[in-house]
């Protein structure tokens, strides 16, 4: 049960965030709101604001919604006197913001959260060497385990992470390697072999190795405020960079299509992350927020990317394309998710039962 709880708690607090940056730049371009929506379906809880809008929670936790005057089969009457909180009359630039807006939401909400975590301190792997391969370029220049690089080629090294992408991406050049040993500062010039190993997702990549690896125990680092935000933003932009890449893989077919993942496995995950700790279902949060705030701007009918795709070729074309060519796309658009859905969900069933 508790699995269950918080995955309701992370998707519906996502989802929240989601529909109420549709919501925002909706009232702030003077749309008129008639639903706010967690959830689909029969209504379990609902109440109209001051504005008229009403503020839904739906039985089925797995989306949700925000409905304009103007949009779609709007039941309210378009008079002259709304007309002008009509999404439908509002301009393209304007449009596209409040639909833009829902998956900027979610990327707001993952740097916010990235901030949070790194000034409450993150667990990172010092750049101190654990394990020397024989016959590899830092061992025969001298390395030994124990040492901490602390600089490369005058470049400041705080992690693990920064000391191997220095190296990867030296090729063939020398590099100078600032160490501390034993409470001194030594200087050890080295160049990197160029092998062929395996990328993040599995695909053979020539890069630079010394033959190093680190040790197992982990620092934690509380950043400044404003250290914070420059941290939080990079690794915000870094999952951004991994997410897009990990779609086009599977777009491409290099990462297999049984690693996609529904809400079965979402709901695994957040109840492994809830029970590490706070941090960790933080991350959690971010991550999942960035992948919902990317997917819905793929140009798919039905997504918030597939209403900006209709934009553009309004623009493009001078008027919005007809209502049956709409009609069609967005049928297909729905007959896609439908079918990418039920495929998440095989892949969940058979990953549950594989590991029973």
């Amino acid at each position: 049960m508790q699995t269950v709880f918080w995955a309701i708690i992370a998707l519906g607090l996502l989802i929240f965030v989601h529909e109420l940056g549709h919501f925002l730049v909706a009232r702030l371009m003077g749309v008129r709101v008639l639903v706010f929506s967690l959830g689909f379906g029969p209504t379990l809880w609902s109440r109209v604001g001051e504005s008229g809008t009403e503020y839904r929670i739906a039985s089925v936790p797995l989306g949700g919604y925000v409905k304009m005057l103007g949009e779609g089969d709007d039941e309210t009457p378009l008079t002259d006197e709304n007309l002008s909180y009509s999404f439908s009359h509002k301009s393209v630039g304007a449009r596209s913001a409040i639909i833009f807006a829902g998956p900027l939401g979610n990327f707001l909400f993952a740097l916010v959260a990235m901030i949070v975590i790194h000034l409450n301190g993150v667990d990172i792997i010092p750049p101190v060497i654990g394990k020397l391969s024989t016959d590899m370029p830092a061992i025969q220049a001298g390395v030994q385990v124990g040492d901490r690089i602390v600089a490369i080629d005058g470049h400041p090294v705080e992690r693990w992470e920064t000391l191997k992408e220095l190296i990867s991406n030296a090729q063939n050049d020398m590099l100078q390697l600032t160490i501390t040993r034993d409470g001194k500062e030594l200087e050890i010039a080295l160049r990197p072999v160029v092998k062929e190993l395996p990328n993040i997702f599995g695909e053979p990549t020539r890069m630079s190795v010394i033959g190093i690896s680190p040790a197992r125990e982990t620092e934690r680092i509380v950043f400044p405020p404003w250290q914070a935000v420059v941290e939080g933003s990079i690794a915000t932009w870094r999952i951004m960079d991994l997410t897009v890449q990990g779609i086009w893989k599977l777009l491409t077919r290099v990462v297999p299509a049984d690693q996609i993942g529904g809400p079965i496995l979402i709901a695994e995950m957040a109840g492994k992350a809830a029970e590490v700790g706070a941090t960790s279902f933080l991350y959690f949060l971010a991550f999942v927020s960035i992948n919902l705030g990317i997917l819905n701007l793929l140009p798919i009918p039905v997504l918030d990317g597939g209403h900006l795709l209709f934009n553009i070729i309004e623009i493009v074309k001078g008027s919005p394309a007809d209502a049956k060519t709409r009609d069609y796309a967005i049928r297909v658009g729905i007959a896609l998710m439908l079918g990418l859905m039920t495929f998440a969900l095989y892949n969940d069933l058979f990953r549950l039962l594989s590991d029973k």
